[in-house]
């Protein structure tokens, strides 16, 4: 089975190596994500590929419980769908980032949860290939 990302240039690495890939502009400094041709604060063009932190703290969220609608593309049906957590993560330096999260139960989120970053598969083309997507979910402290 083949493994290929959602979009060009939106992380790096696999398993616990994973990581976001966002721009740095060299002029004044913002951080953007996904990656950037231009920097939408100054405009300068000089900006460079970083990765991102892969933990954060969970900033907002909350829980989808109706299919997105098209263009979003699944191998999800509305007779299969799950509500899915959804929030933004703030990674320490760097900025917020919307994401899937998956975990969907309000009992087990809160804001301020550190959280990973992990893959997981968004959907299987019909070619076999796995279409592999980001998402964050709350790290787990051993008890």
């Amino acid at each position: 089975m083949t493994d290929r990302a959602i979009a060009p240039n939106l992380f790096v690495g696999s398993g616990e190596q994973v990581a976001l890939l966002g721009s740095a502009c060299k002029s004044c400094g913002a951080i953007a994500f996904p990656v950037t041709r231009s920097c939408a604060r100054c405009a300068s063009t000089q900006v460079e590929m970083i990765e991102l932190p892969r933990r954060g703290r969970l900033w907002t969220w909350t829980v989808q419980r109706f299919m997105p609608k098209p263009p979003y593309r699944s191998s999800e049906t509305e007779l299969t769908f799950a509500p899915f957590g959804l929030g933004y993560v703030e990674l320490p330096g760097a900025l917020r980032v919307e994401s899937r999260l998956l975990e969907n139960d309000p009992a087990k989120l809160s804001i301020g949860a550190e959280m990973e970053l992990v893959l997981y598969t968004h959907r299987v083309d019909p070619d076999g290939t796995r279409i592999l997507n980001y998402a964050f979910k709350p790290v787990r402290t051993p008890s």
